[in-house]
């Protein structure tokens, strides 16, 4: 009998004091210390990077043994040299070999790798807390480096974002952190895997804060620059720390030039919201057209593609080569224009047919097309103003890039460091806003959440199952404070104010329509820097409207929340569908009643 047998039973109050002094788990001192988010951040930061090197290697790989070259896009119609008996028509098999392989694949392990890859980052940091099944970071490098190497017209970036965000969310699973953390971390592997791929560190953090956030934080700055640094030097380490591409230096040298890049830029957003349009338009072709298996559609839509690389053997893979040629004035202008329709058509056909890679080089691709096309016009035209044609080739890949993205602050800080070209930084940054604006005009949705959209999916509407935003605003708005009129002297709207429990006010015109808010803050500031003896402008309520983006009755809560988080004060007013009539008032506390209203029924 053992001591412990002698002493009997431990009281339960003991056992668990016992158990309570227990020392926490590594998990759990990482994620508790202080610096816990920073040793995450670099350590998702080093496997992305590391990430990188591997799926860049598996990409080469695949490349050389389904094409025999290390990048067939810039070899012409030379003939594979493991098959040189079938000539250049072995660009019609090798999509279709490739297609047996990643389409079991993906079809079996992970169906979200299929794609593009960036739109399911996004919904996952959006409505499902960060959280990416960790299969998608081994099943998307494969499947994407088999596509890419077999032929497939993708880039790199949608699949190095989904792998680095994959390993984030893992590294987050395995800790046990918030949701607010573990979205942080797979925002950390996006920015991570953008950096160490294109050595690209600041394009890294701007990537992952512009379009996989959404917003802007110190934290989330900070922690995003740690793993987009961490990522870089391990990328560095492995590719040379050089520019992603190699253009001939550029500059403006005449100022007739920046109204040319302006149009430029109205030219490239339009074709970037062409090129959005196209991929899902022969998507939809394809989803039609298909009856069979789904891990059968990538070989036998193989076919097709493999056509298409026939005619236009510049179409195989990424295609940098191809664009580094175009940007030095390597090629005509109306090949220029076919390369950009064959590149439209070979990406749109290669996600059409469940292929898997990003649209981020195909963008790029097609803008350096559309500017060397357009460069050599404009040439043409204004040969002693217009400048080098090679400029316009790096502003249009910017431009069509932000286009169909919109994302202008990416664009201009990921042009720079791809090409290490700051001389043409302002034409770049103009043709940038101008193509977002364009962009805005033409469509609601970018190429990458469209693809959410036409699935029922607005990342902007409550996640499924949420308690909270589901419902519309009329159904939880409060009575209408008596709104001012846009005549009313400054000292009456301040005694107003300063008895509202809101802190704004509704204003509306002679006739009841709605005109916008004014805050008591805004009142307070004009009344105070008025001079002594007398009044001065501004003198009237209407002086000092503004207007907040308008929240409507048949709105859902959680975009209306959007919207009420931003505005000063404690409510907004909430206008009929018409948006020029008031028909309530949305405060905190009332959507947060809305919260708590079934627990109470």
């Amino acid at each position: 009998m053992t001591v412990a047998d002698e002493a009997g039973p431990v009281p339960a109050g003991v056992e668990e004091a016992v158990v309570g002094t227990r020392p926490p788990s590594l998990a759990a001192w990482v994620r508790d210390a202080p610096w816990g988010l920073l040793a995450l951040a670099v350590t998702v930061g080093a496997g992305a990077g590391l990430g990188s090197i591997a799926f860049r290697w598996l990409i080469v790989t695949f490349t050389g043994l389904f094409s025999g070259h290390g990048d067939y896009a810039g070899a012409g119609r030379s003939p594979n040299p493991h098959v040189p008996w079938l000539g250049p028509a072995f660009v019609v098999l090798a999509p279709v070999l490739g297609g047996l392989l990643y389409g079991p694949l993906v079809d079996r392990f992970a169906k979200e790798a299929r794609g593009h890859g960036v739109p399911e980052v996004m919904l996952a940091v959006a409505q499902r807390g960060g959280r990416i099944n960790p299969q998608v970071a081994v099943v998307k490098a494969l499947a994407s480096a088999l596509c890419i190497g077999s032929g497939g017209s993708v880039g790199r970036e949608g699949p190095i974002v989904q792998i680095g965000s994959a390993l984030g969310s893992t590294l987050g699973r395995v800790v046990k952190v918030s949701e607010d953390r573990m979205r942080l971390l797979v925002a950390c592997g996006a920015a991570g895997g953008i950096a160490a791929t294109f050595n690209a560190p600041l394009a890294g953090v701007f990537f992952a804060m512009e379009l996989i956030l959404g917003a802007f934080s110190v934290e989330a700055f900070g922690a995003t620059v740690l793993s987009s640094v961490t990522a870089s030097v391990i990328g560095r380490a492995a590719f040379g720390d050089t520019a992603f591409l190699t253009l001939p230096p550029f500059h403006v040298g005449h100022l007739a030039q920046y109204a040319l890049f302006a149009l430029l830029g109205v030219v490239a957003g339009g074709v970037g919201v062409g090129f959005t349009r196209v991929l899902y338009w022969i998507e939809d072709a394809c989803d039609w057209a298909w009856r069979g298996p789904e891990w059968l559609r990538p070989a036998l839509g193989g076919l097709l593609l493999g056509l298409v690389l026939l005619v236009l053997p510049e179409m195989y893979g990424v295609g940098y080569p191809v664009l580094e040629k175009a940007a030095h004035g390597g090629y005509a202008a109306a090949f220029l224009l076919l390369l950009l329709v064959g590149k439209a058509l070979a990406t749109s056909l290669t996600i059409g047919i469940g292929g898997s890679g990003g649209v981020f080089a195909p963008s790029l691709f097609i803008g350096a097309m559309l500017g060397s096309a357009y460069g050599a016009g404009v040439h043409q035209l204004m040969p002693h103003s217009a400048g080098a044609a090679g400029a316009y080739a790096l502003v249009g890949m910017g431009a069509v890039f932000a286009g169909a993205a919109r994302a202008p602050i990416t664009a201009v800080v990921i042009l720079f460091e791809l090409t290490g070209q700051y001389s043409i930084i302002l034409p770049l940054m103009l043709a940038i806003v101008l193509a977002t604006l364009t962009s805005r005009l033409l469509s609601r949705d970018t190429v990458y959440t469209l693809k959410l959209r036409r699935r029922g999916i607005d990342l902007d509407a409550p996640a499924t199952g949420a308690k909270l935003g589901a419902q519309a605003v009329e159904t939880v708005m409060e009575v209408l404070p008596t709104p001012l009129t846009a005549t009313t002297e400054l000292e009456a709207a301040g005694d107003r104010l300063s008895l509202s429990e809101h802190g704004a006010l509704p204003v509306v015109d002679g006739e009841g329509r709605y005109l916008g808010t004014l805050t008591a803050r805004a009142v307070a500031e004009a009344l105070a820097e008025r001079p002594d003896g007398g009044p001065a402008a501004p003198a009237t309520v209407g002086d000092l409207t503004a207007s907040p983006p308008p929240v409507t009755t048949d709105m859902a809560l959680a975009t209306a929340l959007h919207v009420l988080v931003a505005a000063p004060g404690t409510g907004l007013p909430v206008l009929d569908p018409g948006k020029d009539r008031l028909a309530g008032w949305l405060t905190h506390q009332g959507a947060l009643r809305a919260l708590h209203a079934p627990a109470t029924v």
